[in-house]
């Protein structure tokens, strides 16, 4: 597989879990969503979009990083893991609506993300460098949920 292949379909695989995440998050945006309390630090709805195309993009690249370096199946496997978890907090938050659930898989995933830093980082540290702002934003969203949490 040639290098520009490679880099498209790690970018890809990110974007995909976005993808599934949005099915969910969408319809709930002007629904749901928007009759929950939230916190005065809530960010706009429109910083989403831009921020996850963003991140996912990093993501992708990072994953390429690790695949140049003949990737090290455990550490592509804790991505993979951070990665069903990512797409998974989107379908319980804005499809089953379980808010506190949905903080219980986000802590997971930031566990997870550290996790895959930590091997990333033996094998590529660039590629760590890339998810550094994935993980600052996840804890953030963490942050985000609880208090959507505690506040319904």
């Amino acid at each position: 597989m040639n290098k520009t292949f490679k880099l498209i379909s790690a970018i890809l695989i990110c974007h995909m879990a976005g993808i599934l995440g949005a099915f969910f998050t969408t319809p709930q945006i002007d629904g749901w969503y928007s009759t929950l309390v939230k916190p005065s630090f809530n960010p706009p709805s429109w910083i989403f979009g831009p921020v996850w195309l963003t991140l996912y993009t990093l993501m992708g690249i990072s994953l390429f990083l690790i695949w140049q370096n003949n990737g090290n199946k455990k550490a592509v496997n804790w991505f993979y893991l951070q990665l069903l978890l990512n797409a998974s907090w989107s379908i319980i938050f804005f499809g089953a609506h379980e808010l506190f659930l949905a903080f219980i898989i986000i802590l997971a995933m930031v566990l997870s993300v550290i996790k895959t830093m930590l091997e990333f980082w033996k094998i590529n540290k660039m590629s760590v460098y890339l998810l550094v702002p994935y993980l600052l934003w996840i804890s953030f969203a963490g942050f985000l949920n609880y208090n959507i949490l505690i506040l319904n």
